[in-house]
């Protein structure tokens, strides 16, 4: 039986970025409907050519790095490749940031309101980073 993932990233940290994107990568790949929103701070790490890495909160965050384990951005792109998760950046933040869609990675999918967001995610599990 599938489930419903809908996880919001909101934090633009290295290991919160790192959570979502091993849960939205294990959940694709084991079948479930995943839908992932990103915001705030999370959605400039989307954005074609961005270079930064995202800051690590602590020890774990140097640890992911320095031990190779695949990057968030990775993940989440094998999460949209092996389980057909979508990817949507909030319409909002892309209107704050004066972003366009096509400024986006090609993984994301169509900006989305948070209403819409909430609505498609009402019978599903929700998880927040």
């Amino acid at each position: 039986m599938s489930r419903k993932i809908n996880i919001v990233c909101v934090s633009g940290t290295r290991e919160k970025l790192q959570m979502a994107a091993m849960f939205a990568s294990v959940a694709a790949a084991c079948g479930d409907e995943v839908t992932v929103f990103f915001s705030m701070n999370a959605l400039q790490y989307f954005v074609k050519g961005h270079k930064g890495e995202a800051p690590a909160e602590g020890e774990f965050g140097a640890l992911v790095t320095q031990q190779g384990v695949p990057p968030f951005k990775q993940l989440f792109q094998q999460a949209v490749e092996l389980g057909d998760a979508k990817l949507l950046p909030c319409s909002m933040a892309i209107d704050l940031l004066k972003l366009k869609k096509d400024d986006l990675d090609p993984e994301m999918g169509p900006p989305t309101g948070l209403t819409g967001f909430l609505t498609s995610s009402e019978s599903g599990q929700l998880l927040t980073f």
